[in-house]
C-alpha cells in the first residue's frame, strides 16, 4: 500500500509525504535501498497498533497533476481548481498551498468525480492515470512531480506469527528480491502508460522550473517539517 495512506497510521512514514522531498526517483530509490529505508520498515513492523510486518519497498514513480479543464503551465494555473487527493491531511494542505483546493476521496470514486465535475482534477503516477482510465476524461497531464511516494509490501502480523521461522526468513528474502525486480517492471509500465497517453492525444506539460511550486509548498514544510527535521537532513544528504 501507498505510504500516503500508511502515514496517518505510522507517523514516522509521513516524512516521505513531504512535497518535493526527493530530488528525483533515483534519489528516492537510493534512500529506500539504504539504512533509512530499513529503519522506516522497522517502524511499521514494530508498531503494535498497525498489526503489520513490512517486507519490501515498491517504486510507484512520481505523482503529477491531471485535470479536465486546461493545461497547467505554471503555479497560477492551479488557482481555485479542485483536485482529489489521498486521505492524508498533508496532501490537502499541499494542494491548498499550491493554490488549488484539495478534496479527499476514495480512489474508486475519482473517475466518476472527474466525469461529473465534482473535482477538476486529481494527482497520481502515469500508470494509474492511464490504466485506471482517468485519461479518458482528464485530457491534461502536468509533470510537476510534487510527490515521489513509494509503496510498501506489508503482511498481516497475525498471520506472520503463525509461520515458521524458516518461512518468515523466506518472505523477508523474497521481499528484498522483489524490491529490485519491481523497479525494472515499473519503468516499463510507466513508459507504456506515457506512450498510451500520447497516442490518445493527452496534452502533456513538463514543468521545467519547479522552483515556484517548491516555494509555494513552503507552508507545508513549515507546518510538518520541524517534526521530521533530522530525518529530512539525512534524506537530503543521500547522494
Amino acid at each position: 500500500m501507498s505510504v500516503g495512506a500508511l502515514g496517518p497510521v505510522i507517523d514516522e512514514l509521513n516524512v516521505f509525504n513531504m512535497p518535493y522531498l526527493f530530488r528525483s526517483t533515483a534519489h528516492m530509490q537510493k534512500v529506500i535501498d539504504g539504512p533509512i529505508g530499513q529503519e522506516l520498515m522497522d517502524k511499521v513492523t514494530n508498531n503494535p497498533k498497525a498489526g503489520l510486518v513490512a517486507l519490501a519497498w515498491m517504486d510507484a514513480g512520481a505523482r503529477s497533476l491531471y485535470d479536465t479543464k486546461k493545461p497547467i503551465r505554471n503555479i497560477a494555473d492551479l488557482k481555485g481548481m479542485k483536485f482529489r487527493v489521498m486521505g492524508n491531511p498533508m496532501f490537502i494542505d499541499m494542494t491548498n498551498a499550491l493554490g488549488g483546493n484539495g478534496v479527499s476521496m476514495g480512489y474508486d470514486q475519482v473517475f466518476n468525480a472527474l466525469q461529473t465535475g465534482v473535482v477538476d482534477g486529481a494527482e497520481n503516477n502515469p500508470p494509474s492515470f492511464v490504466f485506471d482510465n482517468h485519461y479518458q476524461v482528464a485530457k491534461f497531464y502536468t509533470l510537476d512531480e510534487h510527490l515521489i511516494v513509494p509503496e510498501m509490501v506489508v503482511f498481516s502480523r497475525k498471520t506472520w506469527d503463525t509461520l515458521s521461522k524458516e518461512d518468515q526468513a523466506l518472505l523477508v528474502k523474497f521481499g528484498r528480491e522483489s524490491q529490485q525486480e519491481e523497479r525494472v517492471l515499473w519503468e516499463k509500465y510507466e513508459k507504456d502508460a506515457m506512450d498510451k497517453a500520447r497516442a490518445a492525444g493527452i496534452q502533456i506539460t513538463e514543468i521545467a522550473d519547479k522552483k515556484p511550486f517548491q516555494d509555494a509548498a513552503k507552508p507545508v514544510w513549515d507546518k510538518y517539517g520541524p517534526k521530521y527535521a533530522d530525518m529530512i537532513k539525512r534524506i537530503q544528504a543521500v547522494q
